[in-house]
Formats: C-alpha cells, structure tokens, sequence
C-alpha cells in the first residue's frame, strides 16, 4: 500500500522537494545586492545606477536545471529611475545579465519597480517605505517566468549610525503560504556628508510555512559619495552550505 501510494504521488513530491530547494538556494544567485534606505531621486532627476557582483567562490551547481553556476560568474544589471515626487520614485532593471565562467554573457530578464518613501528619509530620525517589484526572467535564472518582490523599509538614525531593515518578500505568484522570506540588514556609521562604513546581513529562510536553512551572508561595505559618482563596495562571507563562500558587490550610480 505504501509502495502504490508513492508510486502515484511521486512525480508530485520530486516536483514539491524541488520547489523548496529552489526557493531557498536561488535567492542567493541575484542581480542586486543592496540594502534599501528610502532614498529618493529627486523629483524630475534620471538615475542610473550599475549593479554588479561576482562570486570568486561558490557553489559549482546551478540552483536550478541549466541555470547559472554562481562560481566564477559575475551578474548585474542596470538600474533606470525617475523621481516622480518627493514621496515616489519609479523605476526598471533594463537587462538583468551575467557574464559566464566561460565568458559568455547571458540576458536573465528584466524588472520594474515602484518605490514609496516617507519624503526626505535620509534627513529623518525615523524613517520608512515600501517597494515593489515584477519581473520577467529567462529559464536559466528563475524556473517561474514571472516574479514579484514586496520590500518594505523601516529604518533609525541615531546620530552617525544607521540602523534599516528590509524584511523582504519574494513570490512566483503560486501562493501566500509560498511567499519567500529574505530579510536584508544594513548597521551604517557615517563619517560625514562623503563617507560610511557598513556592515550587512543577507539571509533567504524559503517559504514562510516551512522556514529551513538557507542563505546566510555577511557582507562589510564601504559608501563614498562624490559629485559626479556614488559608489559602493563590499565582500560577503556565506556561513551556510547553501550560501557562496566569497561574493565581492559593487554599486555606481550617477544622477543626471
């Protein structure tokens, strides 16, 4: 009996172990890797900000069948955002790409997002927001072809130290009880209008009704903003198996 009831639900329990390793493994394969601080572009200002990690080392098995190995690849993407108001700012990742081991660059998709802030957030005590995501992914970066993000954005300033948590949400849109949850952490010390220095955690605990191990990465970034260029560089340290051992990020960003 039990060999006739696995027999007829196998296919489904292959389908159901796959999901779940998927959705606690793929988050750490990303285009971004950034902790949201409610910042805004201002009203009627361009923005361009480039994204791009790379995993000198990493897991050698693609998260999911013919998807990216994250050793030896370096993903990003280019980030377009217009200020509509002092409270809303949108936006689209216009390609999301990698570059191969091999050297061969692959188009993963494309996202738009929409970003609400309390105005002013970087000059506030107190501070708060939300962002939205939908994107549209190749077969070697998502088994799902369309995804979604819920981003909320809580943050408190204290002097010359930040503290922002982004308890984030991911969904394939199979489901509430499917939602990912992968929290971003970000401890800031500001050295003036220029300069920070921070430390930052990323983690990805799977679908909200069965969380498990998954990614667990701690990342020491340093901030400088300049006149023309804003950039910021970090490496993280993955401290779970299902995490890369060494991920270097850097973010450039110019208004316009």
């Amino acid at each position: 009996m039990r060999r006739a009831w696995l027999s007829r639900n196998l296919p489904q329990l292959t389908i159901a172990l796959c999901s779940a390793f998927v959705s606690r493994t793929a988050q750490a394969q990303t285009d971004e890797i950034q902790v949201y601080t409610g910042a805004l572009e201002s009203p009627g200002k361009f923005n361009l900000t480039i994204h791009a990690n790379y995993t000198p080392d990493g897991r050698t098995i693609a998260a999911i069948p013919g998807g990216v190995v994250p050793q030896g690849s370096a993903n990003g993407t280019l980030e377009w955002a217009y200020g509509v108001s002092d409270w809303f700012e949108a936006g689209a990742y216009l390609p999301v790409f990698t570059f191969t081991r091999g050297g061969k660059l692959v188009l993963d998709g494309a996202k738009l997002r929409a970003l609400f802030a309390v105005p002013h957030a970087e000059a506030r005590r107190f501070f708060y927001g939300v962002n939205f995501e939908l994107s549209r992914n190749s077969r070697v970066w998502d088994q799902s072809r369309y995804g979604g993000e819920i981003r909320p954005i809580v943050g408190v300033r204290s002097g010359p130290w930040d503290f922002i948590a982004n308890p984030i949400l991911d969904t394939s849109f199979n489901g509430v009880s499917r939602l990912d949850f992968a929290p971003a952490v970000r401890v800031a010390y500001n050295g003036g209008q220029e300069w920070a220095g921070a430390v930052e955690y990323y983690g990805d605990f799977g679908e909200i009704s069965h969380f498990a191990e998954g990614e667990r990465t701690i990342f020491a970034v340093a901030d400088r903003a300049g006149r023309f260029l804003d950039v910021e560089a970090g490496i993280g340290f993955g401290f779970t198996s299902a995490s890369d051992k060494v991920v270097l990020k850097t973010i450039l960003a110019h208004t316009f």
